[in-house]
């Protein structure tokens, strides 16, 4: 296993990060969701190394096989482990693509550390700009919506998972975009996480607000998002932040879950390469779409 090693300057501890490097080219990073690790992005691998790039990704703190402390969770110490990975494998010219909660740490990478060694980004079902429903945010999501989540870690952490696999890829009696062994395949990534980290990234990824640092994005950016997410809404999240980035290039897919990454992943494989290649999105043809089961 390959890892990062320094001291965390807020807690004295010495963290390890986790990750992997594979193929050669322009660097792109791939920054996993909650509650999963590195080994989400399995079905994105293939493609992108075997189109002339660098792909590193790697284990938040807390999850996968990296240093589990029972502090750091907040984004400052998330995106300072980025940094670290960053500097040590002297990445540049790089691609940042956060998932989810991960697209936390691409903003706020950038509005901590600058645009030098980045060419662009992109944010695919991501919390950004800021999930939680306050007085200043009233387009965001109730406060006890993140309770119950918390609750339901507390009680019973994998039963809780177990249930939020489904919603998190769209999965009902009739609509069975992933197959009962692969939903316990991702439950079982979640299972490597600590219950400390789980909690406390949720309380991060929610209350977090990343609206100033949305307004430092200046490199080419691109923003995905499903339709029919019902974990990250469209319209609290990506919508809002394609209006703050003129710039950025905003496609939405049609049907799509939260966890797109398996569902749409050739959508989705398409418009990274496109993207990093400098191209814009292609309507899917009718062939491209995915086939769910309805037994």
């Amino acid at each position: 296993m390959k890892s990062i090693q320094f001291t965390d300057t807020k807690t004295g501890e010495e963290i390890h990060i986790a990750y992997s490097s594979y193929g050669n080219g322009q660097p792109v990073i791939l920054i996993h969701g909650w509650p999963l690790s590195r080994e989400m992005w399995e079905y994105q691998l293939a493609d992108l190394v075997n189109a002339g790039h660098r792909v590193i990704k790697y284990d938040r703190r807390g999850f996968g096989k990296s240093s589990k402390p029972w502090k750091g969770y907040d984004y400052d110490s998330l995106t300072g482990d980025l940094h670290e990975l960053m500097v040590k494998l002297d990445l540049k010219d790089a691609i940042l693509v956060g998932f989810s909660m991960g697209g936390g740490e691409v903003v706020r990478y950038i509005s901590k550390y600058g645009e030098e060694r980045i060419a662009g980004i992109v944010l695919i079902s991501s919390v950004v700009p800021f999930f939680l429903k306050t007085a200043g945010n009233t387009e965001g999501v109730d406060a006890e919506v993140f309770d119950e989540m918390i609750k339901g870690i507390q009680n019973d952490r994998m039963g809780y998972l177990d249930e939020f696999g489904k919603k998190f890829f769209g999965a009902g009696f009739l609509n069975k975009p992933v197959s009962t062994p692969l939903l316990n395949y991702y439950l079982q990534l979640g299972s490597k996480a600590s219950q400390q980290s789980t909690i406390e990234c949720i309380k991060s990824f929610s209350a977090t607000d990343f609206r100033n640092d949305v307004d430092k994005i200046s490199v080419p950016t691109l923003i995905i998002h499903g339709d029919s997410d019902k974990i990250v809404p469209f319209e609290v999240s990506s919508k809002r932040t394609a209006g703050m980035i003129p710039h950025a290039e905003l496609v939405v897919y049609d049907g799509a879950p939260h966890g797109l990454f398996y569902t749409h992943r050739e959508l989705l494989n398409r418009d990274l390469l496109n993207f990093i290649s400098g191209k814009k999105h292609e309507e899917p043809r009718p062939e491209d779409m995915p086939v769910t089961s309805v037994f």
